[in-house]
C-alpha cells in the first residue's frame, strides 16, 4: 500500500511540475493573446505551477515539520482538489479553443499544450486521491 503524506504537491511535483511548465510555455511562446480563452489557461497553469514550486520548497526543506499548527493534510487536499478542478476546466477550455482554421502557425503548440494540460489534470487527480486518503486516515486517528 502506498503511504500518502498529504503534503501538497507530493505527486504533482515530479511529473505535474514539468508537464505544467510545458503547458504554459507552449502557450506563452505563441500569440495567445489573440484568443481570450488562453488567458484563463495561462492563469491556471502559471498559478498552480508557482504554488507547486512553493510547496516543493516547503517539502524539501521539511518546513512542514516545523509548523505543526498547520493541518498539512487538509491543506494538501484543498490544494490538490482545487488544482484538479481548475486544471480540468482549463484543459477543456484549452482543447475547445484549438482549431487549425484559427491560426495554423500556432496550432501545433496549442494542441500540445492541450494534451499536456489533460496529463497535468490526471496528475492532480491522482494526487487529490492520495491526499484524500491521507486526510481521511488523519481525521480517523
Amino acid at each position: 500500500m502506498v503511504k500518502a503524506t498529504g503534503i501538497p504537491g507530493g505527486c504533482a511535483v515530479g511529473d505535474g511540475q514539468v508537464l505544467g511548465l510545458l503547458v504554459w510555455t507552449l502557450i506563452a511562446g505563441t500569440e495567445y493573446f489573440r484568443v481570450p480563452a488562453f488567458g484563463w489557461v495561462m492563469f491556471v497553469a502559471v498559478f498552480y505551477w508557482v504554488l507547486t514550486v512553493f510547496f516543493l520548497i516547503i517539502y524539501i526543506t521539511m518546513t512542514y515539520t516545523r509548523i505543526p499548527q498547520v493541518p498539512w493534510t487538509t491543506v494538501g487536499l484543498c490544494f490538490n482538489g482545487s488544482a484538479f478542478v481548475l486544471y480540468l476546466s482549463a484543459a477543456v477550455v484549452d482543447a475547445s479553443s484549438v482549431s487549425p482554421e484559427r491560426d495554423s502557425h500556432n496550432f501545433n503548440s496549442w494542441a500540445a499544450s492541450s494534451f499536456f494540460a489533460f496529463l497535468v489534470t490526471i496528475c492532480y487527480a491522482g494526487n487529490t486521491y492520495f491526499s484524500f486518503i491521507a486526510w481521511r486516515s488523519r481525521t480517523i486517528q
